[in-house]
């Protein structure tokens, strides 16, 4: 089995040594056996390593149904120097910017995170604090650097070759509004109304340069779904009064 998550990675004394903290299954019995990190590949410009151990975590009797952190090692034939240390294919460490003996553990936009202004990579950080989905347009953007407004939109329909179909241009999108942090552009207020009504009131000091020329985004691309009606009751459970 693999860890849930490779949490931490230090570097040893020796400069060549890593330990890896990994979340593993825990309980009243013995849960985890044969813990170990080994190299995948041999070493280049990045370390490969992956965690392995077994556990009978996979029946609930068991008892392996908590999570804790273990710590596991290996040696490698040669000091890390400045490379990377990609941990089970895609939890990615680095020296730089570390303090040591600890690595830093680089997020969803690589070790070296764009800054946050306008700029197409800095644009890709906004959409993904937003959770938009895989595959997303850009349609808009408006920015200062300071504030941005962004629209997008992705499909919906399924990936074919005739553009007349319906089902193969329908879309749906969303507008977002944002304000810069050190760690990115962090969302104020989602809206599909034109202007700067919603925003401002979530955030006066948004600027109206930004979005007093908004116009209202489609409703095909921001359908507004109403409650289905109440259904009629008259006559379901009721007496009716003869006249005399």
């Amino acid at each position: 089995m693999q860890p849930s998550t490779v949490t931490g990675v230090h570097l040893g004394g020796d400069r060549r040594t890593l330990f890896l903290d990994t979340q593993v299954p825990s309980g009243a019995r013995a849960c985890v056996r044969k813990l170990k990190a080994v190299l995948t590949d041999p070493m280049t410009d990045l370390v490969r390593v992956q965690v392995t151990f077994t556990s009978p975590s996979g029946d609930r009797a068991s008892g392996c149904t908590e999570e804790s952190t273990a710590t596991a090692e290996v040696r490698l034939p040669e000091p890390l120097g400045d490379r990377d240390v990609i941990v089970d294919h895609y939890t990615r460490f680095t020296a730089e910017g570390a303090k040591p003996p600890a690595l830093r553990l680089c997020g969803k936009l690589g070790c070296t995170p764009p800054a946050t202004g306008c700029t197409a990579a800095s644009y890709d950080q906004a959409l993904m604090a937003v959770g938009a989905p895989e595959h997303t347009y850009r349609d808009s953007e408006k920015c200062d650097g300071k504030w941005l407004v962004l629209d997008f939109s992705w499909r919906t329909g399924p990936a074919c070759g005739d553009s007349t179909d319906p089902a193969c241009s329908s879309r749906l999108g969303d507008r977002w509004f944002f304000r810069a942090k050190k760690s990115g552009w962090e969302p104020i207020i989602r809206t599909s109304a034109g202007g700067c009504r919603d925003v401002r009131r979530e955030e006066p000091a948004f600027p109206s340069s930004l979005c007093e020329w908004l116009a209202p985004l489609s409703p095909s691309l921001h359908p507004n779904y109403r409650p289905p009606s109440a259904s009629p009751t008259t006559g379901v459970g009721s007496t009716a009064t003869a006249n005399p």
